[in-house]
């Protein structure tokens, strides 16, 4: 299993208001201007699913598995030709302030490995930007 992990992101709010808003794909809906048009589009979200396609795989669906409130929320991929699992990681380091890291886990062959580690890495180190740019509060 290939681990890719994104730098750690401080956001200036509560885990609780971090993790309302993360845990509730349906508001990632708030984001998707901020994405790589010309990796990602098609992007589709509800409550508990976010759908996208993605060059060079094509369309990828990701599935909360489970919920941990305001510490993890942890997600299976959907349409792959391999298993890939994802979690967003909050850990409260003080009352207003929230750190958050995103890891991916999947089961790539060395040829897909060499193809998707660089574009991996930087699209988890964007979404976490993403995530950290967010005001919690008005979401």
């Amino acid at each position: 299993m290939t681990e890719f992990v994104s730098q750690e992101k401080k956001i200036p709010y509560s885990d609780e208001s971090v993790f309302r808003v993360v845990s509730d794909l349906s508001k990632l809906d708030l984001v998707k201007d901020k994405l790589p048009e010309d990796r990602i589009s098609d992007f589709w979200c509800d409550t508990d699913s976010c759908s996208f396609s993605v060059d060079p795989f094509g369309s990828v669906t990701f599935v909360v598995m489970d919920r941990e409130p305001n510490k993890n929320i942890n997600f299976k991929s959907q349409g792959l030709p391999f298993n890939v699992y994802a979690n967003i990681h909050l850990e409260s380091s003080s009352e207003n302030e929230t750190l958050l890291k995103l890891t991916v886990r999947a089961d790539l062959n060395t040829f897909v490995k060499q193809m998707v580690s660089t574009p991996m890495r930087e699209g988890i180190d964007k979404l976490s930007e993403i995530l950290a740019s967010l005001s919690y509060d008005e979401i």
